[in-house]
């Protein structure tokens, strides 16, 4: 099917740029990062016109696990070791406001009731414990957690949300305060001067790129730094309360989510999906689906399968995300490692700033 759990069919549409227009500023990409960008745009005066090439959030920004987890992509404690503590603190800091924020924005889309890192073996659990303690050490709320779903850490100050729901709202927020909005219009080509799209073009004087998966298609100077990797998730009819927070098991691969309705959204297994699963298809597999649907089978969730769907994300070897000016004008802002819903919309709001020639008070990512 590859229609997220999330859409609920009564999206009206945005049309698609006919013509030529002029702005201050074009953001390429209306998904969570896009969007905070041009709110942080509007805000600081700027007029802007934003582009899609599919509708309002129908990459990875609608189509992901509704998580909101501090922090960068992989543990704090390996933050910590590999980017040094005072930024891996700096970094945990604003993105826990960033949720703080998105909670205040749009409410209606977001539970902050915490998530669970689970352990799948003796290995992990040692690993959760270097976890809980590196985060205890900086002042970070975090907790030793037993329960049903097994053992592990609980963070309390994690969350969930609707992705799309969120991302829709946003840019109907947008359109209010006058942003011009395009769905369906790809970039055909992007200079600091212009973005030419099938039917039409923008003249401004500075472009952002704000796209995750398949974003070195699009700006393929950095191809080698990014690649692009398909993720996918499946979603069951309601079943009986039993996971009051997202769960996030064997090192991230697998995680999952109760929705308020009794529905489980769960996705995961990239790892044994192979190397078939560095692609820029977004399509659902046999293989990784039938691997989801076995998750399901050992977490005794019995309900049938209602939706499948995949999304294309961005990765780094690093893990840090890409946040700067690729060519003349243009900059770019994605690959996420997976984690992108909350560390987008915070460097989305950092790169409005700079590609303006200023600095974000309190910025952490972008100089």
């Amino acid at each position: 099917m590859n229609t997220p759990v999330w859409d609920d069919g009564n999206w009206p549409g945005l049309p698609s740029l006919e013509g030529d227009l002029e702005a201050e500023v074009c953001v390429v990409g209306l998904g969570g990062s896009g969007l905070a960008a041009i709110h942080e745009l509007l805000r600081l005066g700027r007029s802007v016109v934003g582009l899609d090439a599919g509708p309002v959030a129908g990459g990875a920004a609608g189509r992901n696990g509704g998580f909101l987890l501090a922090g960068l992509a992989k543990f704090y404690h390996q933050s910590v070791a590999e980017h040094g503590r005072d930024f891996a603190r700096r970094v945990y800091q604003a993105t826990l406001d960033q949720i703080a924020r998105m909670k205040a924005e749009t409410p209606e889309a977001i539970r902050r009731v915490g998530s669970l890192r689970i352990a799948a073996s003796e290995e992990e659990l040692q690993d959760c414990t270097a976890h809980l303690e590196a985060l205890r050490a900086d002042g970070f709320a975090a907790e030793p957690y037993e329960g049903p779903e097994g053992q592990g850490l609980l963070i309390p100050s994690d969350g969930v949300f609707n992705p799309l729901e969120r991302c829709r709202r946003l840019a109907q927020q947008a359109l209010q305060a006058g942003a011009r909005l395009f769905e369906n219009t790809p970039a055909l080509s992007i200079s600091g001067r212009m973005v030419q799209t099938p039917q039409g073009r923008v003249h401004c004087q500075k472009v952002l790129v704000a796209v995750d998966g398949r974003l070195e298609c699009l700006l393929p100077e950095l191809k080698g730094r990014v690649r692009t990797a398909r993720l996918q998730m499946l979603a069951t009819a309601p079943v009986a309360m039993r996971y009051t927070r997202p769960v996030y098991r064997r090192w991230g691969y697998d995680y999952w989510q109760q929705l308020p309705d009794g529905r489980i959204a769960l996705g995961g297994m990239r790892d044994a999906g192979g190397e078939a699963e560095w692609t820029t298809q977004a399509e659902p597999t046999e293989d990784v689906q039938q691997r989801l649907e076995a998750l399901l089978r050992q977490l005794d969730i019995g309900a049938p399968v209602t939706h499948r769907w995949a999304a294309s994300v961005g990765y780094t070897s690093s893990g840090l995300p890409v946040a700067e000016e690729v060519r003349p004008g243009v900059w770019a802002v994605g690959a996420y490692s997976g984690t992108g819903n909350v560390l987008g919309a915070l460097l989305g709001r950092e790169v409005a700033w700079a590609l303006l020639g200023s600095r974000m008070p309190g910025a952490v990512m972008v100089r």
